[in-house]
């Protein structure tokens, strides 16, 4: 069962979006992305009070890079498309578990080490190239009781 309302629209930009951003990050960096972006969705605080959709969620300005480059603009494939259906329906993993923010520090090629805070919230895991960070109760005690 969903825990945000998604119509097939929704769950394909959302798997486009995944893509985008996590493709060389595997099917487990896809799903983590998802989390964060479900996540959103359903905290209702920090930079994402308001936020009540997937595409709000997707198309906040500044919220994503992928948006900027044309891998996000091709269709989605049905790989992707289950990968969103699962954040969809509320499976979450960690570190994207209660995080709110993600982002691959240095190059492509050449990853940085992942700062102790990122937009004032700590550093709760790395996978692969991309580091999570997951808000303080204090900053958004709703992520953490959204299911």
């Amino acid at each position: 069962m969903a825990v945000v309302k998604a119509r097939k629209q929704d769950i394909d930009m959302l798997a486009r979006l995944l893509r985008a951003e996590a493709e060389t990050e595997g099917e487990l960096g896809m799903l983590l992305v998802g989390n964060v972006g479900i996540n959103r969705v359903r905290a209702n605080c920090s930079d994402f009070k308001g936020i009540r959709t997937i595409p709000q969620m997707i198309n906040q300005p500044h919220a994503f890079e992928a948006l900027q480059h044309g891998l996000y603009y091709q269709n989605a494939r049905e790989r992707e498309r289950r990968l969103a259906q699962r954040a969809v329906n509320g499976e979450r993993n960690w570190p994207g578990k209660f995080s709110l923010w993600y982002f691959r520090p240095g190059t492509f090629e050449n990853p940085g080490p992942c700062p102790p805070t990122w937009y004032n919230q700590p550093l709760v895991g790395r996978w692969k190239k991309h580091c999570f960070y997951e808000p303080t109760a204090k900053e958004c005690e709703s992520v953490y009781t959204t299911f």
